[in-house]
């Protein structure tokens, strides 16, 4: 069954993947603002490389939805070239891809994460899911050796499958909101504008 345009919502917030959204949900959370109810979907869309499918069923050449997005510096360059693609500007920097409303993580979500809280406060969370044991073992990887302890954690968090999502929320849970992420502010608070 296909949406109509009542169920759709006014703003689409598209992120890469699971743990994007999550770190999105539980941010909208601790803030009390009700993404659904305030008319903002937050889409994971399984990767960068399917921005351009996105854009053309959310963006102006399909459903005309108001547009916001998240992604790694490592995929700034889909983004850019789906914006492009779906008429939204050409030649775009970063500076215009955010007032597009499209924000990139320094490295990832979990570079960021990582750095607003601090390794010691990371690793408590960690700690407190019983996977302070693992995150040892992991460090003695002879790849791990030398690394610093914000790349390790980094690391850490996308070696098990649901890792990366259990940890977007657990550390944006233990985020002080007045050190958010910019990336995370700015995408959130362009969805809510937009809607």
């Amino acid at each position: 069954m296909s949406e109509t345009v009542e169920q759709l919502p006014r703003a689409v917030v598209l992120v890469e993947g699971a743990s994007d959204a999550a770190a999105l949900e539980t941010l909208a959370a601790r803030r009390e603002i009700g993404l659904a109810a305030s008319g903002v979907s937050v889409i994971a869309m399984g990767g960068s490389k399917n921005i351009t499918r996105f854009l053309d069923r959310y963006g102006p050449p399909g459903l005309d939805r108001r547009l916001a997005g998240l992604c790694d510096a490592g995929e700034e360059r889909d983004f850019l070239r789906g914006l492009e693609r779906a008429g939204l500007g050409s030649g775009l920097t970063r500076a215009d891809m955010q007032a597009l409303g499209f924000f990139v993580c320094v490295e990832d979500l979990e570079d960021e994460l990582v750095r607003a809280l601090g390794p010691a406060k990371v690793e408590r969370i960690i700690e407190a899911q019983g996977e302070l044991g693992s995150l040892r073992i992991f460090r003695k990887q002879p790849a791990q050796r030398g690394r610093s302890a914000e790349a390790q954690l980094r690391r850490f968090m996308g070696t098990l499958s649901g890792r990366k999502v259990l940890y977007a929320r657990l550390l944006v849970e233990g985020l002080e909101l007045d050190r958010v992420p910019p990336p995370l502010e700015g995408v959130l608070a362009h969805a809510l504008r937009q809607a």
